[in-house]
């Protein structure tokens, strides 16, 4: 189930190297906020950028952030330090919302 609403799922999707992972976006000269689903269980491999924080919407996300495992559920918020190392892995079906501080993050298809 998509949490989103029908305007939301109408934005912009996001071109990620990512296969099972679906966002769409809202993107300002400040910044972008993604939407972003796993279709199925999904991990992101480690990198790093811009800061970023999120809030888990449906599902659980397990992150790491510098070495430092985390989990996190529904309503639970997330920060990533600009320039940490990260990696994820998403749940089958989860849904995050991530604010991103580089307003070049992702470019729509």
């Amino acid at each position: 189930m998509n949490p989103y609403a029908d305007w939301i799922q109408g934005l912009p999707q996001v071109d990620t190297p990512f296969e099972g992972l679906e966002g769409r976006m809202i993107a300002g000269p400040h910044g972008q906020t993604v939407f972003f689903r796993a279709e199925e269980e999904f991990e992101v491999p480690p990198h790093s950028h811009g800061a970023q924080w999120g809030i888990v919407v449906s599902g659980v996300l397990h992150l790491t952030v510098d070495g430092e495992a985390g989990t996190y559920g529904p309503g639970e918020t997330y920060d990533i330090p600009a320039g940490s190392e990260h990696s994820a892995r998403l749940e089958a079906g989860s849904c995050v919302i991530d604010v991103f501080q580089d307003p070049d993050r992702y470019t729509a298809k």
